[in-house]
């Protein structure tokens, strides 16, 4: 039996503001013809299958094509968990009727999480795979807010929150494997930051619980999970140095900063209860190219991709000694007539200015809303005792809001 576990695909996502429709278009037909090539059984999609809570309808109708066109392959069966950027509840609106097509999703955590355990069967009705679909637990599925608490006993609240979590859902797949007897194996999903995580700088991966991310580790998961199946993180990579404990990261960089790293989805052949992994690299549908330097080291740069005909899109960081107020007529004058297109400019040069740090060309989509509040903070000069506290509190606030933003 072949898996595929794949997650983050972030239908939806721009980039400075440059739709990428057709990235992902081709990202998903590339996905079914790997899934027909491979004769993959069952796809694990492992959260944050949309960028935002309320999907544009373009993005909505490039999940369900996929899904139908899956529903139509040697694939026999979908899983789908909720990430930090989705609806809970626009996900789990359609389950009942996806369940037609065998597309499993689980988008808000079950009251009873054993029932986020799936019993998934082969063609002839025998059951051939167990999957504790774990969606993206929120602070209030996994601890009760008490007055007065100090932020020490929320962290041990979540962690504790989250392992319990998985220990019932692991004991009801091990009780449920006990039960229909023979050697099926466990797949376990997860949509977490697990301690030791890899990022890359400007990837989206939004903090999901304060101060904590150091003490959730791989001991979380039981030992009952043949393999586990995360999201979240955009890095392809292992847990804990853990063959069988992964996440396969995004299918397309999420910005400038991944531009230079292969992307990939996992591929699992089990036989018996023994999984053997190997990773498949996805192909570049959009060239993404940063520059940084001086004046000669970008026109130099931007020289070699119009003499290669690239259709890259670029982002510009000029750290020169000199000060270039035309810098913008520059660049477009440099890729005029070729494929090029610049999404970003940064000209480091220009007088610092806004909070004491912003730049000229720089604008609020280059910030997040904690990047906002740290800049407050330096502008304040707020003494590093109260930092922690006010970050804290900050972050605390603003995860609370987009919980609520998710629910509605």
């Amino acid at each position: 039996m072949k898996i595929l576990h794949t997650s983050d695909w972030h239908l939806g996502r721009t980039l400075y503001g440059r739709k990428r429709y057709d990235e992902f278009e081709a990202f998903l037909d590339w996905l079914g013809q790997i899934i027909e090539a491979e004769s993959v059984d069952v796809l694990l999609v492992a959260g944050d299958i949309f960028d935002t809570a309320a999907p544009s309808n373009r993005a909505q109708a490039l999940y369900y094509q996929f899904l139908c066109r899956i529903a139509g392959s040697s694939c026999r069966h979908v899983v789908v968990i909720a990430g930090n950027h989705d609806s809970p509840s626009f996900l789990d609106a359609p389950r009942e009727l996806l369940k037609a097509l065998s597309v499993h999703v689980v988008g808000a955590a079950a009251d009873d999480p054993q029932q986020e355990v799936i019993v998934l069967h082969d063609r002839d009705g025998r059951p051939e795979l167990i999957a504790c679909a774990v969606p993206y637990l929120r602070d209030r599925d996994i601890r009760l807010v008490e007055a007065g608490e100090s932020p020490a006993s929320k962290e041990q609240k979540l962690v504790e929150g989250i392992r319990r979590h998985y220990e019932v859902v692991g004991e009801a797949a091990s009780a449920v494997r006990a039960t229909l007897g023979g050697d099926i194996p466990i797949v376990g999903m997860g949509h977490l930051f697990t301690a030791g995580g890899q990022t890359i700088e400007g990837d989206g991966v939004r903090e999901l619980y304060v101060g904590s991310l150091a003490h959730i580790t791989a001991a979380i998961f039981p030992d009952c999970f043949d393999y586990v199946a995360l999201g979240h993180l955009h890095v392809p990579q292992k847990v804990g140095g853990h063959e069988h404990i992964r996440y396969s990261g995004s299918p397309l960089p999420m910005g400038f900063g991944e531009a230079r790293q292969q992307k990939s989805v996992c591929l699992i052949d089990f036989d018996g209860c023994q999984p053997k992994i190997r990773t498949l690299d996805i192909p570049c549908f959009q060239a993404l190219c940063r520059f940084s330097g001086d004046w000669e080291a970008l026109a130099t740069g931007i020289a070699k991709l119009v003499d290669d005909n690239s259709n890259a899109w670029l982002e510009i960081n000029y750290d020169g000694e000199d000060v270039i107020s035309d810098l913008r007529q520059r660049l477009e004058t440099a890729i005029e007539g070729s494929n090029l297109e610049i999404l970003r400019i940064r000209n480091n040069r220009i007088v610092e200015r806004a909070l004491g740090r912003m730049r000229e060309d720089e604008t609020l989509d280059d910030l997040d809303v904690f990047d906002v509040f740290q800049r407050c903070l330096d502008a304040h000069d707020i003494a590093t005792d109260q930092r922690e506290l006010l970050q804290n509190a900050y972050h605390e606030t603003v995860m609370s809001l987009q919980e609520e933003s998710d629910a509605n």
